[in-house]
């Protein structure tokens, strides 16, 4: 599903990424986990197609991305890849569902067949009451969930977290982490998740452990 091939990537004289090299395979959860500064956030990211790297290459669903010009790119994105942050990046101008429906209209699909979607994904996320407030009217876990129901709109293949579960009490990543590992079963997408929580590292397939731009661990 997931291949990371040579990865190197700098800011300035720091080198962040020093040749990482990954496999992840369809379906499976894989957790990378280590210090701050690792350089995990920065590989989410250019697996995600957010950043380039400087050198290697990744490969998702057998599309070599750094063959992709910007359009195409911002186009598989769109379509292959759903995003969860720690912060839930929800506009607050719009409902719930308005929020959940963004990424399939800019992918033109119908409104009609959209919202439909959208509703049931809200439903699945015990969210079906919630569908026409405000994110400022959401529990943090409320908005976690809506965040999550917008990066699977599209169906996307991949998810990919960052500290998903960093702004949320004990009971709502709990219920985050477990979420996760239900849509897998419901779905097959692939996840590969960033964080710092050793309970949601333990329940992964596989833990990839990164120190000083390098895996150490997991590969």
């Amino acid at each position: 599903m997931i291949e990371v091939k040579r990865i190197r990537k700098s800011f300035g004289s720091l080198e962040v990424l020093k040749g990482i090299d990954v496999t992840i395979d369809r379906s499976e959860i894989v957790t990378i986990v280590g210090a701050s500064g690792a350089g995990k956030t920065t590989l989410l990211q250019i697996i995600g197609t957010l950043m380039k790297a400087d050198s290697g290459e990744v490969s998702i669903t057998g599309t070599k991305i750094n063959s992709l010009k910007e359009k195409q790119l911002a186009s598989f994105r769109n379509k292959e890849i759903g995003f969860v942050f720690q912060f839930h990046h929800l506009l607050p101008e719009f409902t719930a569902l308005e929020n959940v429906c963004i990424p399939a209209f800019i992918a033109r699909k119908s409104r009609i067949q959209t919202e439909k979607k959208a509703k049931e994904l809200l439903q699945l996320l015990r969210l079906s009451e919630r569908m026409d407030h405000k994110p400022s009217e959401l529990s943090g876990g409320e908005q976690q969930r809506v965040a999550v129901a917008r990066a699977l709109i599209n169906n996307p293949t991949v998810i990919l977290a960052d500290e998903p579960s960093g702004n949320l009490d004990t009971k709502n990543k709990n219920e985050l982490h477990n979420l996760f590992f239900d849509l897998r079963e419901k779905f097959g997408q692939t996840f590969v998740i960033v964080t710092h929580d050793k309970e949601l590292a333990a329940m992964a397939d596989r833990t990839l452990s990164m120190k000083d731009g390098c895996i150490v661990n997991g590969n």
